[in-house]
């Protein structure tokens, strides 16, 4: 499958390098506003440089893979869809649901297939909670417990334009309950500061966050982000059922643990999700190709980012507000 990449930053080179691994694939466009940047991964991957215009009416490109900023996703899309291309695009497709709805109209009447950058879902370790989870291995699910902290928070001129904690970070988080309830929220509540940098307070976002929600069957799950870890890239999930529970720690530099008359000590998780996600960037790519190739719907696909979007938008509401929000 020929590909052509569209931006070329810290997750464009993720996606390229591993598309150019794939001894199915290759990447033979690559486009992005910062010429060296493009220049650097064309050669890294064998591709050339392009203009988008160039990539979408190539008819050498099957799919294209969008890395671009947020703000040029949904276009992208449709360009791509009514283009005739298979579209596997990062998250968001757009801050606003309402972008996102018309977006995937167009992808629905062309016929493409979009597939939505939620990477965690393919996660070995959260993969088979989930396939365990859903052959009732702690019986009927009650609650479903999400902590993801970053190492550190990002500059304050990405927080201006991120759309906020719930829509960038916490987004993931929202996915990944809806992987593992397996049925729909139905209500959310939300509890939020700004306790690591007050610059993104006064930016009007926050930098720690709680986000409680409910299903219609009355399954629980609760989220918890902040943008500081001091110890490590913090990523764990717990599923609790009627006959136990499911739990998936963090992924350390090593395994070693060592014993001693102070205590048992082990090494730091990995401090950055390039390195936590590794193995979850190429399985999301093997679904993704083997869905275009085939035909099938992916997953997860654009009405799964749309989901995502309402239960973050629900999330933001909730915060300024401080009332527990209904989902439509």
């Amino acid at each position: 499958m020929k590909f052509g990449v569209i931006g070329a930053g810290r997750i464009g080179k993720i996606h390229g390098g591993n598309v150019a691994a794939r001894r199915d694939s290759e990447v033979v466009y690559v486009a992005d506003a910062d010429a060296g940047a493009a220049r650097a991964l064309a050669d890294s991957t064998g591709a050339q440089v392009a203009s988008v215009d160039e990539i979408i009416a190539s008819k050498d490109v099957e799919a294209v893979a969008i890395c671009s900023p947020t703000d040029t996703h949904a276009d992208l899309i449709e360009r791509a869809a009514r283009a005739g291309k298979a579209i596997f695009c990062e998250k968001p497709i757009d801050l606003d649901v309402g972008r996102i709805r018309k977006c995937l109209e167009v992808v629905r009447s062309a016929g493409a297939t979009l597939m939505i950058g939620f990477n965690r879902r393919f996660d070995p370790n959260f993969a088979a909670l989930r396939e365990r989870v859903a052959e009732g291995a702690i019986g009927e699910l009650e609650i479903v417990s999400i902590t993801s902290r970053d190492p550190g928070p990002p500059p304050l001129s990405y927080i201006a334009r991120s759309g906020g904690l719930f829509r960038d970070m916490m987004i993931h988080d929202f996915d990944m309950a809806r992987f593992i309830l397996g049925e729909e929220p139905v209500a959310v509540s939300a509890m939020g500061s700004a306790l690591v940098d007050k610059g993104i307070g006064q930016a009007g976002d926050i930098d720690t966050a709680v986000v409680i929600m409910e299903t219609k069957s009355g399954k629980v799950a609760q989220i918890s982000n902040s943008r500081r870890a001091s110890y490590g890239y913090d990523q764990r999930v717990e599923a609790h059922g009627e006959k136990g529970m499911i739990h998936v720690d963090n992924v350390r530099e090593t395994t070693v643990e060592m014993a001693s008359s102070q205590g048992f000590t082990s090494d730091k998780t990995l401090n950055f999700f390039l390195d936590r996600y590794d193995a979850a960037y190429k399985i999301e790519l093997d679904a993704f190709v083997g869905a275009a190739k085939s035909g099938a719907k992916p997953r997860p696909d654009g009405d799964d980012g749309l989901k995502a979007n309402i239960l973050a938008d629900a999330a933001y509401q909730a915060w300024k507000t401080k009332q527990r929000v209904a989902i439509e």
